[in-house]
């Protein structure tokens, strides 16, 4: 299984999906253990206007723990496969493990400020 995560230079997870700095691919074996990690760049633009869907989907990702992140985001991801839990925060790697020991469930909530704003050209930040 490969797991996806939005993360900041400090490997925290971002709070808006569509604008972190990269993301940290997990590759996790059959006993639940991360047996590599790989940084892929973000790609310029808003998460559900960006190719990044197909490009973590051909990685072979199938789970993006996300913090706030917009239905259009949720759709493209799903469109490629990949499943969406939303409401993560704090280490990438712990929250990975937890998520493993199915300790994470999805919040639910998508970023309502990113879709009232999107197409305004202006940069909003959602607040979580």
């Amino acid at each position: 299984m490969k797991i996806a995560v939005p993360v900041t230079n400090n490997n925290q997870i971002d709070d808006h999906f569509g604008h972190c700095e990269s993301y940290n691919v997990y590759n996790i074996d059959e006993n639940g253990e991360t047996i590599g990690v790989e940084n892929v760049a973000s790609q310029q633009g808003c998460g559900c206007k960006s190719n990044i869907a197909g490009v973590l989907a051909a990685k072979g990702v199938s789970i993006m723990l996300a913090g706030g992140i917009g239905g259009g985001a949720i759709n493209v991801l799903n469109n490629s496969g990949i499943e969406v839990v939303r409401g993560c925060s704090g280490d990438a790697t712990e929250v990975v493990k937890l998520f493993v020991a199915g300790k994470v469930l999805d919040s639910g909530n998508s970023c309502a400020t990113h879709e009232q704003h999107h197409g305004d050209g202006q940069n909003h930040v959602c607040n979580h």
